[in-house]
């Protein structure tokens, strides 16, 4: 049996890669703040399931806790290989570094970069424990590789989750335990987020005026479009090379 962990699963990338993976017939437990019932209609007609958990990935107690469940859940057996998908992630807030707050700061990265190395920190651990080969995804963006203007935090948490993945990786290979952590950057989607970027001030973010014209020239990604090259990749985990950055880019 396969299993797919996956943060940010009501929504986007991560709901249609929730979708797609349910199809191959890997169950799939998902993590978000909202649900999505459809996912559950996916999982009856495919015969895989699904479960979610109610969880703000901000709060470290809760994450804890959810994860020690979760782990306790996939880690069994009968499971020759577990999947985590690192997708939750905000863009906001947008602005200049001189205006944002220090719970804005603490809230972004908390969700952004926190977040995702505890959550890799834990099933790696129990991966460890099990003897159970591990393949963990954190979702990127090309923000990492250059300054924007507005884009402090989501610029820097990206960069920081880059390093974060390429050290883990770096470490399993010299501990030779057959995980696998990647980086995947699904770049530009028809998503919330993009909205949410649309709708920012001129004097918050610079670019916003060339974001509006991505969603006129329909030159946003469609999720699912994503979610597949995503799910092919991951499928064909003999073929997934360790610490490498994947770009939608080279595929769509």
């Amino acid at each position: 049996m396969k299993y797919a962990i996956i943060t940010g699963s009501s929504k986007g990338l991560g709901a249609s890669t929730a979708k797609q993976l349910l199809k191959a017939g890997v169950h799939v437990v998902g993590i978000a703040r909202e649900t999505n019932d459809s996912l559950l209609q996916v999982a009856k007609e495919t015969g895989a399931t699904y479960q979610h958990f109610n969880c703000n990935l901000s709060d470290t107690n809760q994450l804890d806790r959810t994860f020690e469940k979760i782990n306790d859940q996939v880690f069994k057996k009968d499971t020759e290989l577990v999947y985590l998908i690192n997708n939750a992630a905000t863009v906001k807030p947008i602005d200049i570094a001189t205006r944002l707050t220090s719970e804005a700061v603490q809230a972004h990265m908390q969700l952004n970069l926190i977040a995702p190395i505890l959550t890799t920190s834990l099933v790696l651990k129990r991966a460890k424990h099990c003897g159970i080969k591990t393949v963990i995804t954190n979702v990127s963006s090309g923000a990492a590789g250059r300054s924007t203007y507005g884009w402090s935090l989501y610029g820097s948490s990206k960069a920081g989750l880059n390093r974060y993945t390429e050290t883990v990786a770096l470490e399993q290979a010299e501990l030779k335990t057959g995980h696998q952590v990647i980086l995947f950057d699904p770049s530009i989607m028809d998503t919330n987020m993009q909205g949410d970027i649309r709708s920012t001030s001129p004097e918050a973010f610079q670019d916003v005026e060339q974001f509006k014209q991505y969603k006129a020239d329909n030159k946003l990604s469609n999720t699912t479009d994503v979610a597949n090259v995503l799910v092919k990749i991951l499928l064909d985990d003999t073929a997934i090379i360790n610490g490498k950055y994947y770009s939608i880019k080279d595929y769509l």
